[in-house]
């Protein structure tokens, strides 16, 4: 309270005496406060988005503020109406269930507050950007990979995560693209994106079908479930994998020579982007409504560029 009532006290001083005037309305503000309301804090992929939110807000002089959901969208929506309530700055929005989010996006744009998107894919509405990667493209893009790289059938399991838009249209973005006069799925199984329910699950889909050579992961949780299921199983000679997000784990597995690709995406430019767009919008700007952050196919060809950040 002491340190509040003597900037208020040095603002009213500066302010009649007309001394610094150019200086007064830095000198006044009240520092913005912005919140992240994040799915998990499990996988790297949302810390490193976190990591990069956090930095940024660092350099912009703003408070950032952390909601862990624990992949519950419930709990989404209820931080979000906390959030209006405490009168912040703005939202960004990592959502789980982006049809259900969308009454609380909307709650907030009417209360001033701007919105941002960031990852998954929002439907129509009052929010300002989304930030994130065409997942749908990145998808098929993994499939062509795969359409090349594939020496006579493939037989190809799905692990996904069912209850993430994201992940479902990265999965329907695959299937699309792959070749079917080469490759056939074998079936989808859920992670939940949980690791360990998608190592479960991954087990499942691997003991159901011996036939199976290969398994593409949808995100970072399900491709180290699929890793993990691959070893625990002995396979890592006759079954490929293919997924989302790097990790310690998927680098070792190129190396090995069982994981044959991986795209890797920035969630720390992703974290960044978000809260430099919520910085401009809280400050009468605009942003780009579509904000696009680009992608690489990693393989044992390009694998060492990504080293360190492991």
């Amino acid at each position: 309270m002491k340190n509040h009532l003597t900037r208020r006290s040095l603002g009213l001083i500066l302010g009649s005496t007309m001394l610094a005037a150019s200086a007064l309305p830095g000198v006044a503000q009240e520092e913005k406060t912005f919140a992240l309301v994040q799915i998990n804090q499990q996988a790297l992929f949302f810390n490193e988005m976190n990591r990069g939110a956090e930095e940024a807000a660092a350099a912009a002089g703003v408070k950032l503020v952390i909601f862990n959901a624990n992949n519950d969208s419930a709990a989404q929506n209820s931080a979000i109406e906390t959030y209006i309530q405490e009168g912040v700055d703005g939202l960004a929005v990592v959502a789980i269930d982006v049809n259900g989010i969308m009454p609380a996006v909307e709650q907030a744009a009417a209360a001033g507050i701007p919105v941002v998107s960031i990852d998954a894919i929002l439907p129509e509405g009052p929010q300002k950007a989304q930030i994130g990667v065409d997942n749908a493209q990145a998808g098929a893009d993994l499939a062509a990979y795969v359409n090349e790289h594939t020496e006579g059938a493939a037989k190809i399991g799905i692990v996904g995560a069912l209850n993430s838009y994201i992940q479902n249209v990265r999965k329907d973005g695959f299937e699309g693209a792959l070749d079917a006069g080469k490759v056939s799925v074998a079936g989808t199984v859920d992670g939940q994106n949980v690791q360990d329910v998608a190592l479960g699950a991954a087990e499942n889909l691997i003991t159901a079908n011996t036939d199976m050579n290969a398994i593409y992961a949808t995100g970072e949780p399900a491709l180290m479930g699929a890793i993990a299921a691959v070893v625990s199983q002995g396979r890592q000679a006759d079954v490929a994998v293919y997924g989302w997000d790097l990790t310690a784990q998927a680098i070792d597995g190129i190396d090995e020579g069982f994981v044959k690709a991986v795209v890797q995406q920035d969630p720390s430019l992703m974290g960044a982007a978000a809260v430099d767009a919520l910085k401009t919008l809280s400050e009468g700007g605009e942003v780009e409504p579509v904000i696009s952050v680009p992608v690489t196919i990693v393989t044992q060809e390009n694998v060492d560029d990504f080293r360190s950040l492991f």
